[in-house]
């Protein structure tokens, strides 16, 4: 007997044909794409959620996360005001990117500057808001990349406040999904700014990009993106029943593009997928082969409840599988995490969460570790032995 090796167990459902699994899952013009269900974490579909890709606009999310965050723990209120630099004033408008047409020399408050983001997409009031924090847009985008880091996101980069292109400015569509999930759920007072239709400034009004703001969809955020490298792009979330579902789409050839094909996918969101309750917090769900332990196997449970997503056809085609390095030496303590539950579905990564021991399993006594040296030795000069 191995010290260790990989121990599979299937606990729901057999095994099935294995078939490609974009053909069972939903197929989309997006380049890149991925839907979430906010509360639980699930995945509905995805389409190269994890490659780089230029952010373009929706970059300026993570711009908003920084400032909100300072707003949250109080070194900045809605109406402090940060002054409008030359370069702040004058590169957007050199350069052809959206503006909120801020004044240079002038001075403006936090909560206008955060509407001249979120509705105008203003290039200008980001520079506004990363000079004001940090002095430099150099040093914002540093902290903007550290923010990242510390809610989880490990791909992304940063080198502006804005999203203006540049080869080094990456995200991927899943940490678009988890950084808007952080605003939605760590800010919620702010959040609202999101859903506003219009914002004027400087006795110019602009409209909110967001094509699902005036769609008959749920929506009520988050940010549309559009540079010649990237394509058109769109975070977005809406509520309907209580469940809220948050949408990543980019790489789309027009705008309408990106308006009818987010419409069709949060459609199929909030109407095709139902809620699945699929183990009780604390329910023992299987059990681990233990070696040299007073019993041969320790019961495994999940702590929290799981509940998931999915369509009708993915729950049929859907296998639950236990996974652990073992068998699990003794002596093994109860709470102690020992494995992992994957929930495969198609077309899907698999989902994990930890499996933890159910019981306390203590070691062998000394004449049972006896016998099973003994045991390991004969099978050993077994299989050594020559053919006859």
């Amino acid at each position: 007997m191995t010290s260790s090796f990989k121990a599979l167990l299937i606990i729901l459902m057999t095994a099935l044909t294995a078939v490609p699994a974009f053909a069972q899952g939903i197929e989309t013009r997006a380049e890149y794409a991925i839907m979430m269900d906010a509360d639980t974490g699930t995945v509905l579909f995805e389409k190269d959620p994890d490659m780089l890709m230029s952010p373009s606009s929706m970059a300026k999310l993570m711009t908003l996360a920084v400032l909100f965050q300072k707003l949250k723990e109080g070194s900045l209120t809605l109406d402090d005001t940060f002054p409008v630099s030359e370069r702040a004033w004058a590169l957007p408008g050199m350069s052809g990117g959206s503006e909120m047409f801020v004044l240079v020399n002038t001075e403006i408050r936090i909560e206008d500057l955060i509407r001249g983001i979120i509705v105008s997409s203003g290039n200008d009031a980001c520079i506004v808001v990363a000079e004001g924090i940090s002095g430099t847009e150099e040093a914002f985008a540093d902290e903007m990349t550290r923010y990242a880091r510390d809610i989880g996101m490990e791909k992304s980069t940063f080198v502006n406040s804005s999203g203006w292109p540049h080869p080094d400015q990456k995200m991927t569509a899943r940490e678009l999904a988890i950084l808007s999930i952080h605003l939605i759920q760590e800010y919620p007072d702010l959040y609202k700014y999101f859903a506003e239709l219009e914002f004027t400034w400087s006795n110019i009004t602009q409209p909110h990009r967001n094509p699902l703001l005036y769609a008959n969809v749920p929506a009520d955020g988050l940010k549309t993106g559009h540079t010649q490298d990237g394509g058109y792009g769109l975070v977005a979330s809406g509520v309907e029943d209580g469940r809220r579902l948050v949408l990543v789409v980019n790489g789309l050839g027009s705008e309408n593009a990106r308006s009818t094909e987010s419409q069709r996918l949060m459609r199929i969101g909030f109407r095709d997928f139902k809620p699945y309750d699929l183990f009780k917090g604390g329910e023992t769900i299987g059990s681990a082969k233990v070696w040299q332990g007073e019993k041969a196997d320790v019961a495994l449970m999940i702590k929290d409840p799981l509940q998931m997503y999915m369509r009708p056809q993915d729950r049929r085609r859907m296998k639950v599988t236990i996974n652990y390095n073992g068998p699990i030496a003794a002596p093994i303590m109860e709470g102690d995490e020992v494995a992992e539950l994957r929930i495969h579905t198609p077309g899907k990564e698999p989902h994990v969460m930890p499996l933890y021991a159910a019981e306390s399993v203590g070691p062998m006594g000394i004449f049972g570790k006896m016998g099973a040296a003994l045991i390991d030795l004969i099978i050993g000069q077994m299989e050594e032995s020559p053919a006859s």
